[in-house]
């Protein structure tokens, strides 16, 4: 950074990262891939002239890194003025008196390889020859530890240390004219919290209910959406929560702060604080402190994600640049008594394509589930569609369950929609 400043830049950030990550995926009781990485590099973003640019290298020779940052200072010169790029504010940036949000597993090194192995394959087994209609059965153990340092030119300094373990299995099978599939996948920040049973019995069982899978009649009807996808059919609004979209008109929720935009059973958190949260942190990527934010109160919009960089394009206030912890306020039924309420309708265990428009909010998906009748599942339905405008679709909540996927740091819960259209035959 020091360097940089002497060769012209009038401002700059430096980021060290560190990786480590391995992976073990086996087929047919043997081992089909295993990798192992250590990745180090060095991201620096140039402030020079009025002029930015970000640049980054695998290459930490103090040597060869003087003469690539006079180099990105040299190119830097040649591009466009740009008066809203600059370094945040810095009574904005975290100050170093956040409590630990234990995110790292120290005892990552002591996980040798062969218990690694041995967790792929037991999940493998769980599902192997368990049925004469099984095609294939894979089975993929993976995990990683990363570290970041962060500096810049005015003031900021803050590290961050994060570790990841997970387990995945994929099952295919015999259908009747098709080829069903289907995987199931656990993880989690500390290896002794990782369910390391269970994933290779959920992946067959997932694969057989499927067999059978028929079109049905176009129709509007309940949609249940089950837990691990609803971020499929939620990230659209987030997106268009982003500076960057609100700056460039290309979203539908432009100058609806402080409106009613969704159903009044939405309440939705940003909170980074949570102790071992997937999305915890104390800093953005920009060394702004993260705060804990309420976005949708009932329905109500109360944050955009702005940046320094669209807040002084947008002239507000920045809040951070991205999503850390989302928590929905959470109803009283698990997925089972949210389909046991539904008369006639679908629920989705798969999105199959599909698209939303960033400026209307109009989307559609090709979809895979089951039909409910009477509060049960009857018939494994596929190549449908559903279509609408997710403002409409978020508007038409009947009932949010009760159980948050905390494998992710979106905690969705499974969600019951009313008045959805679907085309089948």
């Amino acid at each position: 950074m020091d360097h940089a400043l002497k060769n012209g830049a009038q401002q700059a950030s430096v980021s060290i990262s560190d990786s480590r990550s391995s992976s073990i995926e086996v087929r047919d009781e043997k081992i089909d891939k295993l990798e192992q990485a250590i990745q180090s590099s060095l991201s620096i973003r140039l402030f020079v002239d009025k002029r930015y640019s970000a640049h980054s290298t695998n290459r930490i020779n103090k040597k060869e890194l003087a003469r690539f940052i006079e180099e990105a200072i040299a190119g830097t010169k040649f591009l466009s003025e740009d008066e809203f790029r600059a370094l945040p504010e810095p009574s904005l940036y975290y100050k170093g008196d956040g409590s630990d949000l234990n995110t790292l597993d120290t005892n990552f090194d002591k996980v040798n390889p062969e218990k690694k192995i041995e967790i792929a394959f037991a999940a493998e087994k769980e599902a192997l020859g368990k049925d004469e209609r099984i095609i294939s059965v894979s089975a993929s153990y993976y995990d990683g530890l990363s570290s970041r340092v962060m500096v810049t030119s005015n003031g900021f300094e803050g590290d961050t240390s994060n570790s990841y373990y997970g387990l995945n299995a994929s099952v295919s099978v015999k259908g009747k004219d098709a080829r069903p599939e289907s995987y199931w996948g656990e993880s989690a920040i500390f290896f002794e919290k990782l369910k390391k049973q269970g994933a290779g019995k959920k992946a067959l069982k997932r694969a057989l209910e499927k067999i059978g899978q028929e079109k049905i009649a176009s129709d509007k009807l309940p949609m249940i959406v089950e837990n691990r996808l609803v971020g499929r059919i939620f990230g659209p609004l987030i997106s268009a929560l982003s500076g960057s979209a609100i700056q460039q008109k290309n979203s539908f929720l432009i100058d609806k702060l402080g409106e009613k935009v969704v159903s009044e059973k939405l309440t939705l958190t940003d909170d980074p604080f949570i102790v071992s949260g997937r999305g915890s942190r104390l800093f953005d990527n920009e060394g702004l402190a993260t705060k804990k934010r309420p976005v949708f109160d009932k329905g109500v919009l109360k944050t955009y994600y702005i940046d320094t960089y669209y807040g002084k394009k947008l002239e507000m206030d920045p809040t951070s640049g991205g999503t850390t912890n989302l928590v929905f306020e959470i109803g009283d039924k698990n997925l089972e008594g949210l389909i046991a309420s539904v008369e006639k309708g679908i629920l989705v265990t798969g999105f199959n394509g599909g698209n939303s428009n960033g400026t209307t909010g109009d989307f559609s998906y090709g979809i895979e589930g089951f039909l409910i009748e009477k509060g049960k599942l009857v018939q494994a339905v596929s190549e449908m569609n559903i279509t609408g405008n997710m403002l409409d679709l978020w508007s038409n909540i009947g009932e949010i369950g009760n159980d948050a996927n905390k494998d992710s740091s979106w905690l969705t819960p499974s969600v019951l929609f009313e008045g959805v259209d679907f085309s089948g035959i």
